[in-house]
């Protein structure tokens, strides 16, 4: 059997290169005669930390000067001078968050030019983007002049920050490749606490400035089922599939009930053999959106699991797809993709060793946001190497779970000189040879 090779853009060294040349072109705010630390080693530490998935800062700075680490640090992440947890939060602290998007851009564009994101068109040449928000931080007594306030009925206050994010999913797909996220903080001079609606405006904005030709489907949850979010995306040329419920939209589900007295709806229904149910898909064209916005029309989507001769709704969405029998089954697979921000996204991201929710250090103007963005940066690498580098599936097959390939690359990152990641994989992969344990000192007796 051939040995794999690491692909030249879509591996790890790679993909960090990639994002070292963006990092070197971020402005350094500090003043030349005081910079000791260099801009982009500090992000490439801050990257570091998050790809190895240490629990803390305190415990990568405990062993940030032993020469293995040095080394390591050197060579795999090209990092010559390592900072101390302080250092890294006062350097990172007042980097802008946008100035890390490029390195997103950057990492896109490999999927772009190495055909891997081909792969993950859907219903016409389109690709999903799901969107949702998630908290990172929270705290009663630790704030910023970003964080989000909200006031408890006993009096008391949290602080917190959130994130709203969107990641390119597939139906069939269990990777995901997110854009850079957006920060729900309070801006310089606002009162008011920022919302999901108000971050989504600046993502899609930005997304489509980034990508003014990508033909998207965004897939959302029914917060974002209003005329002036829909007007916004038809303004921008993307296209939409959004929850909605009766609670939420009971002029547009008054029009559905009389559509089905007057037997309007139209239908098609499948039988899945995993969940061994019948299903159904019933869909109406131009429905108005509501009462505020009667000339919005939407196309209503529904399915229904039929359990014991009774049939239950499980969804519905609202698209602007024109809907017939030969795709609304798509329609639906791609409306329940909306969740793969949640399962493959968030809880990977909270569950999976990254730690999204551990306060790595909170600072006074973005460090929240920063450490955030460069968590986000890590996971995409490692989406990206587990779609694209056969080395990288070899070693997380070894594991039951990605818990355990992190435990194992970390114990070999603070252990082994390693001179490349090429030798890093093999030796996760078909194993290494074991060394005995002694201490450094040339007058204690070497072992035979």
């Amino acid at each position: 059997m051939m040995t794999p090779t690491l692909r030249k853009h879509l591996s790890a060294p790679g993909l960090l290169k990639s994002v070292r040349q963006y990092f070197n072109k971020i402005a350094d705010h500090r003043q030349s005669g005081s910079i000791e630390i260099p801009l982009p080693d500090a992000l490439m530490s801050g990257l570091a930390i998050f790809s190895m998935k240490y629990p803390s800062l305190l415990k990568f700075d405990e062993q940030r000067h032993e020469p293995v680490i040095r080394s390591n640090l050197q060579h795999l992440y090209g990092v010559d001078q390592t900072p101390c947890d302080t250092q890294l939060r006062e350097i990172a602290d007042p980097v802008r968050p946008e100035s890390l998007y490029p390195a997103y851009n950057a990492l896109f564009g490999q999927l772009q030019k190495g055909k891997v994101l081909e792969q993950y068109r859907f219903l016409n040449g389109h690709y999903l983007v799901s969107m949702d928000g998630t908290g990172h931080f929270t705290s009663s007594n630790i704030s910023c002049p970003e964080c989000c306030i909200k006031e408890h009925r006993n009096g008391d206050v949290s602080y917190y920050h959130q994130l709203l994010a969107a990641v390119i999913v597939h139906p069939d797909r269990s990777t995901v490749f997110p854009f850079a996220p957006e920060a729900i903080v309070k801006g310089d001079g606002q009162t008011k606490n920022d919302c999901e609606r108000n971050a989504a405006k600046r993502l899609l904005a930005r997304i489509r400035k980034t990508h003014p030709k990508l033909p998207l489907i965004v897939v959302q949850d029914g917060l974002f089922g209003t005329g002036p979010h829909i007007n916004l995306l038809k303004s921008l040329d993307i296209r939409f599939i959004i929850v909605v419920k009766e609670g939420d939209h009971q002029v547009l589900f008054d029009t559905i009930q009389n559509k089905y007295e007057n037997d309007e709806m139209q239908e098609c229904s499948y039988y899945d053999e995993d969940e061994e149910a019948t299903f159904v898909l019933r869909f109406a064209l131009d429905v108005p959106l509501n009462k505020s916005h009667p000339d919005l029309l939407v196309n209503y989507l529904e399915q229904t699991k039929v359990v014991d001769g009774e049939e239950q709704i499980l969804f519905a969405w609202i698209t602007d797809l024109k809907l017939d029998e030969t795709n609304c089954h798509d329609v639906m697979r791609g409306g329940r993709a909306r969740w793969k921000v949640e399962n493959e996204t968030f809880n990977t991201l909270k569950t999976q060793g990254y730690r999204l929710e551990h306060n790595y250090g909170h600072g006074q103007q973005h460090l929240a946001t920063i450490f955030a963005l460069l968590m986000m940066l890590a996971f995409f690498i490692d989406q990206i190497q587990e779609s694209s580098c056969q080395l990288f599936r070899q070693a997380r097959r070894r594991f039951r779970s990605r818990t355990s390939l992190w435990d194992r690359m970390r114990s070999l990152f603070v252990s082994y000189f390693i001179d490349d990641w090429m030798l890093f994989w093999q030796s996760i992969i078909r194993g290494h040879k074991a060394a005995k344990l002694y201490p450094d000192d040339p007058d204690l007796p070497h072992p035979v």
